[in-house]
């Protein structure tokens, strides 16, 4: 983005950076909201190109050059982020310039759509992404030409649109659980409301699963179906070593992935296997039994995260599914029937989180602990909510863009540090065929949020219960008090009674039971005998 642009105010440009395409949603000063379309599309593929003069292609421009030269081809930057650099072709490029590239495309097409006004610029990124890729992240958007953003966690900005956008009632205190599933991998979170905005609780997902996996399910199947009529030509199809076999194999997973989507519309959808001239019909019944093992693997994880958040009952507003491999119907149908909750879907779930950063009130600091979790298999996991006190990051180089946070300090103060990540114990995983064990933190204390700041509105106050009446208690200096004249002495005759008629009545029982007589005619006796005296 040129350094000449005048600012315009009102104009603001969400991005999101996915693992397989990039959405990017302007917004207009008068609150029109609409997807940028790059080559006539919402969706740009994040894959790159590194061409042989330096430069570097982008989107399908890239998926078509990969055909010439698999070697510098990445279809995924987003998932090579901790690498560092990467080897494309004949020269290493870092990964900050390749995810630069990418955002990059995304502001030549704000040149080309809407001039040379400079837009208040949101960019998303995994709620558990921590401050080192976060600023790689900042690095890349400088690279692209945005000299200031604000990062936003996708559950974060998803929840957003939620409320704000869809209208959904989220009060203060009820949590949104916000279920990503996008093609290349899958996450879910809970995400509470509070008094300043949304905040995320927890969040779990799996980097191995999404909808490219429902597409190899498909392929998987048409080659257990169909390869032995012409192994040659699946060989072929399968290991290209053409162009003309590349080709084939990428009409191949396109037509997959569009019979896919059509199958989530319809009944039935149709396709061409290339290479072998096979017509092949599919029907919705063959996906969602082709599906069904990747959709319940989310399910589980999805409820596991719920069940290390301890929700109470009712506090649940509702479910959303984000993403577009999440518009497969079973989806929705699978965690209706896990949660006993529906879930909220929409007809563009890919555009959801671009949207939503621009209305997401809270940023991200550069140098903030990632969201809490309950396993430790794909991210580090911190038992501190996702709201610390604002930090500085450390003075960057001129490339690195700013990431504005509101309510931070200037750059020359100074801020204390953010509290250190503690160490766990890794958590059992909640997507194993059997059924997940019940989570026991050991060093992860649970997250309980405090009640002033997280209880319902509408929840009643407490009334405390009243405090027992204590039992009057004498002066130090005050004697005992002593019972009266009368009261003792009527003690002591009850006692010397007590004392005389005890023995007696116990020696006329013992008389009694010698002489084989009865008690009365004992006493009547002794009576007899002192008259006579």
């Amino acid at each position: 983005m040129p350094a000449d642009r005048t600012p315009t105010s009102g104009h603001a440009l969400g991005i999101d950076f996915g693992t397989s395409h990039t959405v990017a949603v302007v917004r207009w000063p008068d609150g029109r909201a609409r997807p940028l379309l790059v080559d006539g599309s919402p969706l740009l593929p994040s894959a790159v190109y590194a061409e042989p003069g330096g430069a570097f292609a982008v989107g399908r421009d890239a998926l078509h050059s990969a055909r010439l030269d698999p070697a510098r081809f990445e279809p995924n930057p987003k998932r090579r982020i901790d690498d560092g650099t990467l080897l494309l072709g004949d020269r290493e490029v870092p990964v900050a310039e390749l995810v630069g590239a990418v955002l990059g495309r995304v502001a030549e097409e704000w040149t080309r759509t809407v001039g040379k006004a400079r837009p208040a610029v949101t960019l998303t990124c995994p709620a558990t992404w921590g401050g080192t890729r976060r600023r790689l992240l900042a690095d890349a958007a400088a690279r692209a030409g945005f000299d200031e953003v604000r990062l936003v966690a996708e559950p974060v900005a998803a929840a957003t649109y939620f409320a704000k956008v869809l209208g959904r009632d989220v009060p203060i205190g009820s949590v949104v659980v916000v279920h990503d599933f996008g093609a290349g991998t899958f996450d879910a979170s809970v995400v509470a409301r509070t008094s300043s905005g949304f905040e995320v609780l927890a969040v779990d997902g799996r980097d191995d699963i999404g909808g490219l996996d429902v597409d190899a399910a498909i392929i998987d199947h048409l080659r257990k179906t169909y390869a032995d009529r012409d192994p040659d030509a699946w060989a072929r199809l399968a290991t290209p070593t053409t162009v003309e076999e590349r080709r084939a194999k990428r009409q191949l997973w396109d037509d997959v992935r569009i019979a896919k989507e059509r199958l989530s519309r319809s009944t039935a959808a149709d396709l061409v296997v290339p290479l072998l001239d096979l017509e092949v019909h599919l029907t919705r019944q063959e996906l969602e039994g082709l599906a069904s093992p990747i959709l319940e693997q989310s399910v589980r994880v999805t409820q596991g995260v719920m069940r290390w958040a301890a929700l109470p009952a009712g506090r649940v507003a509702g479910v959303f599914l984000v993403g577009g491999a999440s518009r497969i119907p079973l989806m929705a149908t699978l965690l209706h029937r896990a949660l006993g909750e529906a879930p909220e879907a929409i007809e563009q779930p890919e555009l959801v989180v671009a949207e939503g950063s621009i209305l997401a009130g809270e940023a991200l600091l550069a140098t903030a602990p990632p969201a809490p979790g309950p396993t430790m298999q794909m991210r580090p996991v911190s038992p501190a909510p996702v709201s610390p006190a604002p930090v500085s990051p450390a003075p960057a180089p001129k490339s690195v863009g700013r990431v504005v946070v509101p309510g931070a300090q200037p750059p020359g103060r100074q801020q204390p540090a953010p509290p250190p990540v503690a160490a766990t114990r890794p958590m059992p995983r909640f997507d194993e065929p059997t059924s997940p064990p019940r989570y026991e933190p050991a060093a992860a204390p649970r997250y309980e949020p405090t009640p002033p700041r997280y209880a319902p509105a509408s929840a009643a106050p407490r009334v405390a219960a009243p405090a027992p009446t204590p039992a009057p208690r004498l002066a130090a200096n005050e004697p005992p008090r002593r019972p009266g004249l009368l009261l003792r002495l009527f003690r002591a005759l009850i006692i010397t009674s007590l004392l005389i008629a005890v023995p007696v009545a116990a020696g006329v029982i013992a008389f009694s039971l010698a002489r084989d007589t009865s008690p009365a005619s004992v006493i009547q006796d002794v009576l007899d005998w002192i008259k006579s005296r």
